[in-house]
Parts: structure tokens; C-alpha cells; sequence
């Protein structure tokens, strides 16, 4: 990624916890998973229908019971090819919960994050473009959520262009990437930790300040223990 690529982020307010559909193994050990990922649609389809769970198509609906947003997904190019697997989901979910899904929204570079350490996740920063209906509501579907990073700029990207967000849904995840909402004890853990001298290095690379940041990053950030080490692990990263 270049220097030069910021994708908008905004501050995370109350938003929600991301409801994970179902756990690693039974995702990536599925049968179907590596055809799926690798841009194969039936494959995505069946992968999805086997391991997304109406409960939490359910807490879902509840969740946002006074609204009917758009589902948009984060499909996004993988070294094998466009990964399928969050466009599936959004359909599946889309016939599930009757709501209506949007794919003219895709990420438009490669970042290479599946099997990524927390500083390439935090370098390689994802880029998104597509036309986003002023005013309308979206709910973001993935099918990993790791740190979170993808999901941030996918928001970011849609409220830049008029959109308000929701929710987030992910295929799988660990539990705890489940929180993508900063703490305010976390920001001011990591804010305590670093000050404001790599918070300002942040914003000149990334246009955005600590408060954009996921629970996730800013826990990776925290327990860096030198300022240094995160400039120089960034810039290595970026040039990989």
C-alpha cells in the first residue's frame, strides 16, 4: 500500500458487537472453504448454507427491528482470486432476513491479510469504491473478522459517501474480534502507553486518530512496548 492511500475511518460510537456466525474449523476445514475462497461461487454458496446460523439471522433482526438496511459486502482479491465467500453470505442472508444486498461496493486492492501478522494487517490498509445511496442504512457481511481493519474502512468508506452503518456480520472469527467498537479504556491505555507522538505519526500516515482504531488494533498497539518498533514493523510492512 502506498503512502499515500488513506481510507476514511470515523469514530465507532455505540456500534455493535460483529455477530459471528460459526467457528473457525467448521468454516475453514469445511470441504468447500479453498474453492470458495478462491472465487468459486457454488462453492461459497454451499460453504455459507452449511454454517451460517439462523440464530444469529435472528439477533440480527432483532437488533435492527425498527429498520431495513442494505446488506453490502466485503468481497475483496485474494493471491488465489475475488474471494466469493462474503457475497454468498450476503445473498443467503439477504433471503433469510428479506432484506435487500448491495454488491456494487468491493474492495479495489490486494492487501494479502489472510495468514497476515497484526503489523501487515495494520500496514496493508483496505480500499473500497462503488456507489453508496446518500442516507441509506447497511449492515457489512464478511466472512473473517480478525482485527478488524477491513470492516473500519469498509464503514468508514460507506459514511464518507452518505451511508450510515449499522451492524456487521462475519462468516467466522474469534471471539474476542467480535468487539470492534474502542473502548475508552483501551484509548486511553494505548494513548497512556505511546502519547501523542506516535498518535500523531498515525494520523499523518493513516488520516484518522486513535479513536477510529478497532478494540483489536489498539490492544495490538498497546502491547508494543516501543514506538519504534511499530514505525519500523508499519514501514517494513507497507515495502513487503
Amino acid at each position: 500500500m502506498s503512502a499515500t492511500i488513506k481510507p476514511p475511518r470515523t469514530p465507532w460510537g455505540n456500534f455493535p458487537d460483529v455477530l459471528i456466525h460459526a467457528g473457525e474449523s467448521a468454516v475453514k476445514q469445511h470441504p468447500a472453504y479453498k474453492a470458495a475462497k478462491a472465487g468459486d461461487g457454488r462453492s461459497a454458496t454451499a460453504l455459507v448454507n452449511d454454517t451460517m446460523s439462523e440464530q444469529q439471522n435472528q439477533r440480527l433482526v432483532d437488533l435492527l427491528r425498527a429498520h431495513t438496511p442494505t446488506l453490502v459486502s466485503a468481497h475483496a482479491y485474494e493471491r488465489e482470486g475475488i474471494n466469493a465467500i462474503p457475497e454468498a453470505f450476503a445473498v443467503e442472508i439477504s433471503k433469510a432476513v428479506g432484506w435487500s444486498h448491495d454488491l456494487g461496493v468491493a474492495q479495489i486492492n490486494v492487501v494479502t491479510h489472510t495468514g497476515a501478522d497484526g503489523f501487515s494487517r495494520l500496514a496493508r490498509q483496505a480500499e473500497f469504491a462503488g456507489t453508496v445511496q446518500n442516507g441509506c442504512e447497511y449492515v457489512l457481511v464478511d466472512d473473517f473478522v480478525g482485527m478488524g481493519g477491513t470492516l473500519a474502512n469498509l464503514r468508514g468508506y460507506i459514511e464518507s459517501q452518505g451511508g450510515k452503518v449499522l451492524a456487521a456480520v462475519s462468516l467466522t472469527g474469534k471471539p474476542h474480534s467480535a468487539k470492534l467498537a474502542l473502548s475508552s479504556e483501551r484509548l486511553q491505555e494505548l494513548r497512556g502507553k505511546h502519547g501523542t507522538e506516535l498518535e500523531n505519526w498515525w494520523i499523518g500516515q493513516f488520516a484518522h486518530a486513535f479513536d477510529a482504531l478497532t478494540e483489536s488494533e489498539a490492544r495490538y498497539l498497546a502491547r508494543t512496548e516501543a514506538i519504534d518498533t511499530i514505525r519500523d514493523r508499519i514501514a517494513a510492512a507497507k515495502q513487503a
